[in-house]
């Protein structure tokens, strides 16, 4: 289960050989691939502070701050690609970005149902 849960982190660290090989824009995928990791280890952060908290204002701050915090990372990632490297690296980012978010959505409706991540399981 555990597998699922973070198997959009595998693949994202998987592809690195097939970056390489292909000769596909280095720099975007250094970027988008930090941009993932760190919004991936920020949400399960702010996750894991808004279950324990137990205002409901705040549980919602941090859940819609973690959400914002991801999309400015993110934004802010393909951006600095792009800059750094070259119109093909912002590319690059922004797919890989894409792609993992698509696998990371589609493994947290199958393990957790729909449930954010750190909220109890319904009985």
């Amino acid at each position: 289960m555990v597998l699922l849960r973070y198997f959009d982190v595998c693949l994202v660290l998987a592809m690195a050989p097939f970056v390489l090989l292909a000769g596909l824009p280095l720099v975007g995928y250094l970027v988008g691939t930090c941009a993932w990791l760190l919004t991936r280890a920020g949400t399960a952060f702010a996750h894991k502070q808004a279950f324990r908290a137990g205002d409901p204002k705040l549980k919602a701050g941090l859940y819609v701050g973690g959400m914002m915090g991801r999309v400015w990372v993110v934004a802010f990632a393909v951006i600095l690609a792009k800059y750094v490297g070259g119109k093909d690296d912002g590319i690059m980012a922004a797919a890989l970005v894409l792609a993992a978010f698509t696998v990371y959505f589609v493994m947290s409706l199958i393990t957790r149902g729909g449930q954010p991540q750190g909220s109890p399981t319904p009985s």
